[in-house]
Order: C-alpha cells, then structure tokens, then sequence
C-alpha cells in the first residue's frame, strides 16, 4: 500500500516544474543593479526526455547582461527547476529559461549553455556512454561575438 504513494511522491518531485511559474520564482532587485555580465554557471539540474520518458542529466550555465534590474542569485537555479522538472527535450529547456528571462527581467541580453547525458542515447538504441549533448539559447546581446565570446570564457 506504501508502494503507490511513494511512487506518487517521487512524481510530484520529478514534475513538479508543472505547479510553478517562472514569474513566481524571479524576483528582481534594482538596488545593487550593475551593467556588467552576471553569470551562473554549473546549475545542476534533472529531466525526463518526453520523447523517450528516460531521464537526462547534466549543468546549465545563465549569462545576462542587466538593464537595471538584477536578480537574487538562487533565482537562477530555481528557474531551471522550473522547466527541468518537466517532460522535456534539452533544446527546448534552453529556450524557455532563456525567453522567460528576456521576458521577466527584460535584461540586454541573455545566453544559457546546457551540457548532458541522455539515458535514451546510453541505455537504448547506440548504447553511447559517454556522449554529451550541448546547446545554447542566444539572446540579445550576445548575439554579438565578443560578448558570447565573454560569457563562454567565463563559463570554461
């Protein structure tokens, strides 16, 4: 009987992205604004592929550049929480935490790396253990080279 509640509890971890809204999680501060690049990288975050429903896994990286707002640093993290704990494709997880920053906190610009393991890519199929899937949502700003070029430096 403990079976299928705890199974309940573990899903309601694994996609409680779906109860949050990115708006709810990014509070935005304008004292202490800055104009230089803020960055955080190395989030580790958790997902479930929802082409194949086998998880992936790995760090994302955030890079804005503000426009008199700033943001509580954990906000980041939380963020990618947000639309990690979600069925996802790593290419679309990206993108969202990318617009919904351009949108929340209406930075200069907005650059987010993603790297990780596909369970799907390792355990099935071509049986590739140690393959790394890499992707990037390019913002504003960083569309420019020298800044993508800044904002990747940063994140090595």
């Amino acid at each position: 009987m403990e079976t299928p509640h705890r199974i309940l509890r573990s899903w309601q971890k694994l996609y409680g992205g779906y109860k949050m809204k990115p708006q709810d999680v990014l509070k935005t501060f304008t004292e202490g604004s800055c104009e230089e690049m803020v960055v955080l990288k190395d989030i580790e975050f958790y997902s479930t592929c929802e082409h194949h429903l086998q998880p992936f896994f790995g760090t994302i990286s955030i890079g804005y550049l503000p426009e008199g707002r700033v943001l509580g640093i954990s906000k980041l993290a939380r963020l990618v929480e947000v639309f990690a704990r979600r069925l996802q494709i790593q290419e679309k997880l990206v993108a969202e935490i990318a617009d919904s920053l351009m949108e929340t906190l209406q930075p200069h610009g907005v650059m987010v790396v993603c790297k990780a393991k596909h369970m799907c890519i390792s355990s099935r199929g071509i049986e590739k253990h140690n393959a790394v899937m890499v992707t990037s949502a390019i913002r504003g700003a960083f569309k420019k080279m020298e800044v993508r070029n800044e904002f990747l430096e940063m994140i090595k």
